[in-house]
């Protein structure tokens, strides 16, 4: 157990690790990332995400997210404003835009930046659309495996 658990815990065990990722218009790289961690991060993790200019899911992130077997049921775009006043352990901005923009939460832990490309901005067929999102979403996953490993041990 580490400092930063027993910092966190209470008498029942350690609070969950809480993490907000947050991107521009939280529609796409940003809901990934909540989805993903939510799903491999079991208990241990409290994942949220936020957008400094919310606007609308991408109907290709749902379809992408579906495809890959996780819960898509009630995701919506949210803005940080909805999360202020909030602690977070990690600040994960997932585009650079974010990274500039994104506000400080009231004791924030660690800031960290994830780069990603965004997907709504590829232009082309349905198909060549959607395996931008497919290749965000497997560059995502990848990431936050590894996130859900080093913060586990």
């Amino acid at each position: 157990m580490t400092d930063i658990d027993v910092a966190r815990g209470t008498d029942s065990g350690p609070a969950p690790i809480r993490v907000v990722f947050v991107c521009t218009h939280n529609s796409a790289r940003s809901i990934m990332a909540e989805v993903l961690l939510r799903d491999r991060g079991g208990d241990a993790f409290a994942a949220y995400s936020a957008g400094t200019e919310p606007g609308e899911v991408r109907p290709l992130t749902l379809q992408v997210l579906q495809e890959a077997g996780l819960p898509t049921e009630g995701l919506r775009s949210k803005s940080v404003n909805e999360l202020s006043g909030q602690r977070f352990d990690y600040v994960v901005t997932v585009c650079d835009a974010a990274r500039q923009q994104c506000p400080a939460f009231p004791n924030e832990g660690q800031r960290l930046h994830w780069s990603y490309d965004d997907p709504s901005a590829v232009e082309g067929t349905e198909q060549v659309r959607l395996d931008a999102f497919r290749r965000v979403l497997s560059a995502i996953s990848r990431r936050v495996d590894r996130f859900v490993t080093t913060e586990s041990a």
